[in-house]
């Protein structure tokens, strides 16, 4: 999850690596650092040169204008912990002294990573043996020691020969004492791109990392390794092969890093779903298969079931979804947590369609299940995203990539219902493929569709009383989230919401499971939040709401205008201006975040950077 940039110029290149740090701290924010060569610059000093920092980014760039730290190369580093605690001795970039040396020493190799290595116990070992001192508990560690056992005078056969016996996931940049003009990158499992300007060569965990500086772009591949100099980059791929990528041009949407009127991240972009929506909708006249892709008539026509993959907030989406599917369109649905799928034994079936669900198309325990399923012969695959140009994407048959923006906030929100937007177009399509879908339906649903985001803007309106309601749940540690059919998933997005940012523990449950065990747990002291839509289910919530006043549980419902629930003693009713029909769990959704973000408002939390948290997960 940790963010990298890296470059090879001729130009004072720090402040675009700091610049960079910034723009990917949301990947990670326990450590941060960059590592320069000195002579890379004349009049500089000799060697490598590093600064570190266990404070956010900013206390970087302090660091190093203090310092006057200048340089033509060099990489950075944000990082998310996975092996050792945040502290400086664990922060990136990791330097190797050579075998026997003191940490004194000048460096010979300074390297930065993203991933996870599985062997790096058997290497530290070894290395050890070697009389290499290790001065952290980082598995990053081990390969910038490796590449310094197998360094013999060029950087990028080190590099390659210690990739070969790297077993796990990385994207690393790597910089060499002896060759100050010169950074090699490679990756396997993580991402890592190339960008490209006048004199000058970058390396970066996403585009955003470049925004203003390059918008041409090379995708290094799976296995890629790439060797830069101020003026050329060559690639070879796994198997040591010279290759070409294509060159991009890509807006990384540099604006979507100010903040404007908003306090947070989270906040500005939920109050940019309804924009988002419209985007991820634009153009839509119909419910054709051309909406994913070439291939999708036949691919959509030849399938007669559907799995899901997706993780955290991207799976309740898919939960939502699984209703959706088998309701309207009558196609069997199965969804799994894409980390949990990868390693049981599960029953193979040709004719499904696999449907992946990531915000970044780089998480890697979805990636991992999509090439799984992929092995046990079900070739169809389908992703909704929001990066076009993402891991997922490319791996993936059909696509439909949602119109979110940037996001920013490590608490998804804009994805998330961009997600569900794409989800219902996917729903409708084979629900039109199947036969299912009448004209007069059809053009219900494009109505409804077109009317979504400004329903969307009047759902947010009731910011006012989430607010209040968040200055009770600020004084609570535990909260219950209850709701049914579709929105029952909405309630677990709700519930992860607020733990996710407010660090109150919170459950969710289908609402008809209250007495098989959650009602243990209502007092007066545990508010319980219910999602209640005027749908079939209505009648049957009610008598759960009745079952937690029974007990003095105290109820915050969002209820729908005309579901004749009242406020009372010991239950706080919102109204919903309206109620929405199958599309409704992408309104109920809206408050659920307003009421987390403003708890953890209240509650004084870091609301865009919650602790232990990262946005991309980009390790298992």
């Amino acid at each position: 999850m940790c963010g990298i940039v890296g470059a090879a110029s001729r130009l004072d290149i720090v402040p675009v690596l700091i610049q960079g740090l910034q723009r990917l701290e949301y990947r990670g924010y326990d450590s941060c650092g960059v590592a320069i060569h000195q002579a890379s610059l004349p009049g500089h000093g000799q060697g490598l040169h590093r600064a570190r920092s266990t404070s956010r980014v900013s206390e970087l760039m302090s660091q190093v204008s203090q310092d006057q730290i200048a340089s033509a190369t060099g990489i950075a580093h944000t990082r998310w912990a996975t092996h050792g605690a945040p502290a400086v001795h664990n922060a990136h970039p990791h330097f190797s002294t050579g075998p026997g040396a003191t940490t004194e020493a000048p460096a010979r190799v300074a390297l930065v990573h993203n991933g996870i290595i599985e062997n790096h116990d058997t290497l530290r070992t070894e290395l050890q043996a070697q009389g290499y001192v290790f001065q952290s508990q980082t598995d990053t560690e081990v390969i910038v020691h490796l590449i310094d056992s197998l360094y013999r005078g060029d950087l990028r056969l080190a590099v390659q020969a210690c990739t070969a016996r790297l077993h796990g996931a990385y994207a690393i940049a790597v910089i060499h004492r002896d060759e100050p003009h010169r950074l090699v990158g490679a990756r396997a499992g993580s991402p890592l791109i190339v960008g490209i300007s006048a004199g000058q060569r970058f390396l970066a965990s996403d585009a955003m990392a470049l925004a203003g500086v390059t918008d041409q772009i090379v995708y290094l591949e799976e296995g890629d390794l790439v060797d830069l100099s101020p003026d050329a980059h060559h690639i070879v791929d796994s198997r040591g092969q010279a290759v070409q990528r294509s060159v991009r041009t890509v807006q990384a949407h540099s604006g979507a890093a100010d903040l404007g009127p908003y306090r947070h991240y989270m906040q500005k972009e939920i109050f940019e779903q309804p924009g988002a929506v419209a985007d991820t909708l634009t153009g839509i006249e119909g419910f054709d298969t051309d909406l994913f892709g070439p291939k999708a008539q036949a691919v959509l026509t030849d399938i007669d079931r559907v799995l899901i993959l997706a993780c955290g907030t991207s799976y309740y989406a898919g939960c939502v979804a699984q209703y959706w599917l088998e309701s309207l369109a009558q196609i069997p649905c199965r969804v799994e947590v894409a980390s949990e799928y990868r390693y049981r034994d599960s029953v193979s079936h040709p004719k499904t369609l696999v449907v992946t669900i990531s915000q970044s198309g780089e998480t890697a325990d979805t990636l991992a299940a999509l090439r799984h399923a992929q092995s046990l012969g079900m070739p169809h695959s389908l992703t909704i995203c929001n990066v076009s140009t993402s891991a997922m994407v490319r791996e993936c048959e059909l696509a439909y990539v949602t119109r979110a923006g940037v996001e920013i906030g490590v608490a998804s929100t804009k994805a998330f219902s961009t997600q569900l937007a794409g989800l219902f177009l996917l729903t409708l399509t084979l629900m039109k493929l199947r036969g299912k879908l009448s004209p007069a339906q059809e053009a219900q649903y494009l109505r409804d569709l077109r009317h979504l985001p400004a329903a969307m803007q009047s759902v947010l309106a009731l910011e006012p009383q989430l607010i209040a309601w968040s200055q009770e749940f600020a004084h609570k540690e535990h909260a219950l989230f209850l709701g049914r059919g579709t929105h029952y998933p909405i309630a677990l997005e709700g519930a992860l919401k607020l733990k996710e940012i407010s660090y109150i523990h919170a459950e969710a449950y289908a609402a008809g499971e209250l007495k098989h065990g959650p009602l243990a747990l209502v007092t007066s002291a545990m508010p319980v939040v219910t999602v209640a839509p005027n749908d079939a289910l209505l009648e049957k919530l009610k008598s759960n709401m009745q079952e937690v006043r029974a007990r003095g549980g105290v109820l915050y419902v969002l209820a729908d205008a005309d579901t004749r629930i009242s406020a009372g003693e010991g239950i706080q009713v919102i109204r919903m201006p309206e109620h929405y029909g199958v599309l409704s769990p992408i309104l109920h959704v809206l408050p659920l975040q307003l009421l987390a973000y403003h708890t953890a408002c209240a509650r004084g939390s870091d609301v865009d950077k919650p602790r232990n948290l990262a946005k991309s997960v980009t390790v298992e």
